[in-house]
């Protein structure tokens, strides 16, 4: 029997080594790593992020195609060369009887052939005007799309950011957790030594204090893979370590009439549509163009050579021709499929708008439904912020009840739970205003601004 005791208590000696030296190599994991602010963040992730660099490229390409050249303004220009030559047997009669009949092999002709042509539209029914303007529309809305692209990265990285903080925070009060159930486990372990306390209450101490060191563990790999989700959305190797501050702070002082007018004004996304619209509209007048009649002007220069071995006819020639004129073209019947084409056109043109319209309702109620968060996690953060310095207040007085004996290890762990809990409504609460001040910052396209500016 006294053997089997032994070894029991030998195991929990073990079993406590154990998890004190896990959690002196997490704290000293934590002490080693780099501060990262947030503009830090969002800085690395505006030059390394790879859909924002993609963004970028497509604005160049975009700008590319923005071109007089591209819109029909100048003139195309060809050059071509040709060089044949031919090998032949001639075998030839003649009526002439006088003439004798002609039979050569080998007889070698060459010719060559060479030239400029150029056409130059002077108008289409304003065609080419129509397709610059489309072009600066589609160069704009790439650049929109960049914007898009821009302000989700931000509030992206900002979402990651405060989720590392909510998991810190969520680690530290578990940390405190487990320092308190140490404190009880100590406690307990010195009661039942001295004969004052019954073995089930140092038994019961020692499992909640290995329930409460897994729970810690467990909540710092959650820290750890929203450290890696940060970093992989700052482009960067997942495993660079790194601290961030202990605390979210958020703002009180927004004014949702000033972002709703900025939402109309500014959101992209709105931007886009209206931009989407226009390029359809762009598109019913270029169609329409088509009706009209188009004017070309024409210009060339050929230069032919003749090299004859035949021996007859021209031997040797040289031509050299300039031609230019003019050219008026006209589409006066095609089966009525230009005047469906404009019609499709127009119907997709009343599509885009309406699409402009429901974007800007959208838009509109997500705004609300976030100012509706962020104003009820406000009020949720005052009183759980009161409620947790109650409970706080309140575990220590159950501590020393419980350490003189007028508590039962029931009813402290009760009140130490309900600690956890007080703290960890205060943390989503926390984080819950701040997720709908990052949303409502995002949908006003003041992201980027108001982030860099405040944390």
């Amino acid at each position: 029997m006294l053997l089997k005791m032994t070894t029991q208590i030998r195991r929990k000696v073990t079993s406590f080594a154990t998890i004190t030296l896990l959690l002196s190599l997490i704290a000293a994991t934590t002490h080693a790593q780099e501060p990262l602010t947030l503009q830090q963040a969002i800085s690395i992730a505006l030059e390394k992020n790879y859909s924002i660099r993609i963004a970028e490229k497509r604005i160049e390409i975009a700008k590319n195609e923005n071109t007089y050249g591209n819109a029909g303004f100048l003139p195309t220009i060809t050059a071509a060369a040709q060089k044949n030559y031919t090998s032949s047997h001639l075998r030839q009669d003649f009526f002439n009887a006088l003439q004798a009949p002609l039979d050569r092999s080998g007889v070698n002709n060459n010719n060559s052939n060479s030239g400029i042509a150029m056409n130059w539209t002077i108008f289409n029914g304003l065609g080419m005007f129509i397709s610059q303007d489309r072009l600066r529309e589609l160069e704009a809305a790439g650049r929109t799309n960049a914007k898009i692209t821009i302000e989700n990265t931000v509030a992206q990285v900002s979402t990651a950011y405060y989720e590392i903080i909510r998991q810190y925070q969520r680690v530290r009060a578990l940390r405190n957790a487990l320092d308190i159930s140490k404190d009880r486990l100590e406690l307990s372990k010195a009661f039942y030594d001295v004969g004052n306390g019954s073995k089930v209450d140092y038994i019961n101490a020692q499992v909640d204090y290995n329930g409460d060191t897994a729970a810690y563990i467990a909540q710092e790999q959650v820290l750890q893979n929203a450290k890696i989700d940060l970093n992989s959305l700052l482009s960067r190797d997942p495993d660079i370590a790194f601290t961030v501050p202990d605390t979210i702070i958020t703002r009180r002082d927004i004014q949702p009439d000033e972002l709703r007018q900025s939402l109309m004004a500014q959101n992209p996304n709105l931007v886009l549509a209206a931009q989407q619209r226009r390029i359809a509209e762009l598109d019913v007048k270029a169609l329409s163009a088509q009706q009209y009649p188009q004017v070309d002007l024409l210009g060339g220069f050929n230069y032919n050579t003749t090299n004859n071995q035949a021996g007859f006819g021209v031997r040797r020639a040289r031509n050299d021709v300039w031609s230019y004129g003019a050219r008026v073209s006209v589409n006066i019947f095609d089966g009525l499929n230009q005047r469906r084409r404009i019609q499709n056109a127009r119907i997709n043109a009343l599509i885009f708008e309406d699409q402009e319209a429901d974007v800007r309702n959208q838009l509109m109620a997500l705004f609300d439904r976030a100012y509706l968060t962020y104003r009820n996690s406000l009020q949720l953060v005052t009183i759980e912020e009161a409620n947790f310095k109650i409970a706080r207040q309140n575990v220590d007085i159950a501590f020393e009840r419980y350490r003189v004996g007028n508590a039962t290890a029931y009813e402290f762990r009760e009140v130490q739970r309900n600690t956890v809990a007080a703290e960890t409504r205060l943390i989503e609460a926390e984080y819950s205003a701040k997720l709908a001040e990052v949303e409502l910052l995002r949908l006003s396209s003041k992201i980027l601004e108001e982030t860099v500016i405040r944390q």
